[in-house]
């Protein structure tokens, strides 16, 4: 691990970041020359900063809080050989920068107080009430002792489902991690990389969901550095052998200054250096970085009118990139981050890349859900909609995570589920058919929308209707997108092992995997009309395109997987001395081993054509069948028989036998069926194997 990123406030103050400055701290800054004995000082920093976001705040409770916290972890020291005080200290601090209010910097302050000292939850209660008490119990880790291997999932667990109900909990988990990560270079470096990975894959998306982008950002480089040296110091040393790259955005940001004055728009200007990360992203994007590409012009206002007026003006006086052009004002990202971005280009041809914003904008995209206190408390005389809490901090996603953890007591399912979960870092907002939004991820699909609307109920889900066009259950929805969710009637329909193809949440694959799990036949076949066997002529066996390595052996095609070349096939002898042939994943094959059935070696002959048993699924409506035989028709195969089941619930099931000139054309034919107005649809049919 490099200097820096033990210590990453070097190129920060270097680079003279206008964000807020989270790296200041030091040991220096809390403790002073003369150890305990200035440690009263330490607490009138958080003092001074927390002043500046709520100059009548009451601190009482912050002394009374450092006190206890001191005086408990007095003796107790980091593994850096600091006294342990420093560390609550320090990340009370940066919350108190980023604006917190005073419960969560008093809670921060006895964070570990629980878990690391002999202080108790209710003395904590005592001392300064239930929400204080709830905030540290949520952040409190659960002992390895009595958890083992599963304490760290089952402790990010605990503090998810603590934070559904108070959003502090993870704010003051995030500055803890941030924290721990920039003391990290003390620690061996097997044990620095699974700590960074863990921030990787789960705190840092958590910091971006909650829109506390000044930790995320720091939390990056950090992780970066570690994860990443070679990457990190030549981004270190691309940054330092471009020191002057921010004189070409002075320029720039002077220019807008000169236009916006003209327009009697007050605003401020500044250039906001991009943090090592995000330089590193855009030397994967370009072969050769521009001065201007080192950062970004931000410009803040006081209203939201004054976003689009600075538009405006930009876009009169320079050369727009259209391409660059967003509006996270009109639709905010799921983490509540707002701004409009652009791109202009000066008279000279350097393009510099623009945010403009409101002042409160700023302070929300910066610190995100640390800056809004508590969000659980209604506005007096105000009803929460719909029955929930006023909650603008508990977007769709993290409420999706609260329900799915509860379906996943295996904590490495937990665990798995949770990386994937927040590997999906954007978000849309589809329509359900009475006009209620519902939030998914951004490559969700139509088997994703129904477990999100129905939960269980959507194992009987058959179709969807998308923008009001019929769809299959793998149709990818888009931003904006009315779902209409299609329910058979039959209680005994489930998923198909396919489901878990489509679905992208983990919500749909936990609730698909559990119901395969219990069902392992299948939906079971209504007993009231079982499915007779097809009727063959005797002496006419299905001609085979197979050839096995037995004499004398008659070959046919299983009539419950219809193979056809190339699947992958194999064979079991039968009564009469021949051998039927299935397709490897039927399930007649594993009924068959488990019986002790010695399979036989099949390999496929020569010869194209093919013989295939295809079953279709639709909504009845007249023209269906002829525009069916139509598309099998055109696309050169032969019926050879056909039965279509009456109507069941606007249900029409259709089987066809066909016989098909080269095994290849089968694809082409299933998407021409399946393209069909009406069809949801088509698949290779699997019925239950005859006895044999």
């Amino acid at each position: 691990m490099t200097a820096e990123a033990a210590n990453p406030g070097a190129h920060s103050r270097r680079r003279g970041r206008p964000r807020i400055d989270l790296r200041r701290i030091g040991r220096a800054a809390l403790m002073g020359p003369n150890g305990r004995d200035r440690l009263p000082d330490a607490i009138g920093h958080v003092v001074e900063a927390h002043r500046a976001h709520h100059p009548d705040a009451d601190l009482d409770p912050l002394h009374r809080a450092y006190v206890l916290a001191e005086s408990s972890h007095r003796g107790q020291f980091r593994k850096s050989g600091e006294p342990y005080i420093t560390h609550p200290l320090a990340v009370t601090l940066i919350l108190a920068e980023l604006g917190a209010e005073t419960t969560t910097l008093t809670a921060s302050l006895l964070h570990d107080t629980v878990e690391d000292t002999e202080v108790t939850l209710d003395q904590v209660k005592a001392g300064f009430g239930a929400e204080v008490c709830y905030i540290v119990d949520g952040v409190t880790k659960l002992e390895k002792v009595d958890y083992g291997a599963a304490a760290e999932p089952e402790t990010f667990r605990k503090m998810l489902v603590a934070t559904g109900n108070d959003v502090r909990v993870m704010s003051i988990k995030l500055a803890d991690r941030l924290h721990n990560m920039r003391t990290l270079g003390v620690m061996r470096p097997e044990k620095q990389a699974r700590i960074a990975k863990v921030t990787r894959d789960v705190l840092i998306p958590l910091a971006e969901r909650l829109g506390v982008q000044a930790l995320k950002t720091e939390l990056e480089d950090l992780v970066f550095a570690i994860l990443h040296p070679e990457e990190y110091e030549r981004t270190r040393a691309l940054i330092a052998g471009n020191a002057t790259a921010c004189t070409a955005l002075e320029a720039i940001a002077e220019q807008f200054r000169s236009v916006l004055r003209e327009a009697d728009i007050p605003a401020e200007v500044l250039i906001r250096p991009r943090h090592f990360v995000s330089v590193h992203r855009v030397c994967l994007k370009r072969a050769e970085l521009r001065s201007t590409d080192f950062g970004r012009l931000l410009v803040l206002v006081p209203e939201d009118a004054d976003c689009y007026g600075v538009l405006g003006e930009l876009h009169t006086c320079f050369t727009p990139v259209i391409s660059e052009f967003k509006d996270f004002i009109a639709a905010p990202k799921f983490n509540l981050y707002q701004s409009l971005h652009t791109a202009v280009a000066g008279p000279d041809g350097a393009v510099a890349e623009v945010l403009i914003r409101t002042h409160r904008m700023h302070k929300v995209a910066e610190a995100g859900v640390v800056a809004l206190g508590n969000p659980y408390v209604p506005t007096e005389g105000a009803e929460p909609p719909d029955g929930e809490r006023a909650d603008p901090t508990r977007p769709g996603w993290l409420s999706r995570l609260l329900e799915w953890q509860e379906a996943t007591p295996d904590p490495d399912t937990f665990w798995t589920s949770l990386r994937a979960d927040l590997a999906q870092n954007r978000e849309i907002t589809v329509f359900r058919a009475d006009g209620r939004a519902l939030g998914l991820p951004a490559d969700a699909t139509c088997v994703d929308a129904a477990y999100a609307q129905y939960g269980e109920l959507a194992h009987t889900c058959i179709g969807a209707r998308v923008n009001g066009r019929l769809a299959t259950l793998s149709t990818q929805l888009r931003d904006g997108d009315t779902v209409h969710v299609l329910l058979a009637q039959d209680a005994a329909s489930g998923p198909s092992p396919e489901w878990l193809d489509h679905a992208r949440t983990p919500a749909a694959r936990i609730a698909i995997t559990s119901w395969l799990e219990a069902n392992p036949e299948g939906p079971g076949a209504p007993a009231a009309v079982p499915r007779r066997p097809a009727q063959r002529a005797a002496g006419r066996p299905d001609a085979a395109n197979a050839v096995v390595d037995l004499p004398d052996a008659t070959v046919r095609l299983a009539g419950c997987c219809t193979p056809v070349p190339p699947d992958r096939v194999t064979g079991f002898p039968v009564r009469g001395g021949a051998v039927t042939v299935h397709r490897q994943e039927c399930p007649a094959v594993l009924r068959m081993a488990d019986a002790g059935r010695a399979p036989v070696d099949v390999r496929w002959g020569e010869a194209a054509e093919c013989r295939v048993t295809l079953v279709v699924e639709s909504f009845g409506r007249p023209r269906l069948l002829a525009d069916l035989t139509e598309a099998i028709a055109t696309e050169g195969a032969a019926v050879v028989s056909a039965t279509v089941e009456p109507p069941s619930e606007q249900r029409v099931r259709h089987t066809y036998t066909l016989r098909l000139p080269d095994a290849a054309g089968l694809p082409a034919l299933m998407r021409a069926m399946r393209d069909i107005p009406g069809v949801y649809d088509v698949s290779r049919s699997r019925h239950p194997a005859s006895t044999v």
